[in-house]
């Protein structure tokens, strides 16, 4: 009688693994949104920047930045984060750094950056 219990609830506790194992499978038929945060930069935009461009200037191109740290108020930050459904999410940033007469000196990122030194 004791082995019976014994094989029936092991029995119970594999059939409860395996079925559970199968619920992550499934999560692929469950519908998740689009999440889209942050500024969405092109290409064709990032190729408009030119050192020695203005603040002003810039931010006409490329929209407000995403962040301007409070410390570090010549440093710009553009972020994107994109995750579609159940793919891996993409994020791009683009960093533009000015100087104290807040002209465009220095860029870093994910974007193939063509600056050239503007005649401002």
């Amino acid at each position: 009688m004791i082995f019976k219990k014994l094989f029936f609830s092991c029995l119970l506790l594999l059939i409860s693994v395996i079925s559970l194992m199968g619920c992550s499978s499934l999560q692929r038929l469950v519908y998740r949104i689009d999440i889209r945060q942050g500024n969405y930069v092109e290409q064709k935009s990032v190729d408009k920047l030119r050192f020695g461009m203005s603040k002003e200037q810039v931010r006409y191109i490329m929209g407000s930045p995403m962040l301007i740290e409070n410390n570090h108020i010549n440093t710009w930050y553009y972020i994107y984060y994109y995750a579609k459904n159940h793919n891996n999410p993409v994020q791009k940033n683009l960093i533009l750094n000015f100087n104290s007469s807040e002209k465009l000196i220095d860029f870093s990122g994910d974007f193939a950056i063509n600056l050239f030194f503007n005649n401002i």
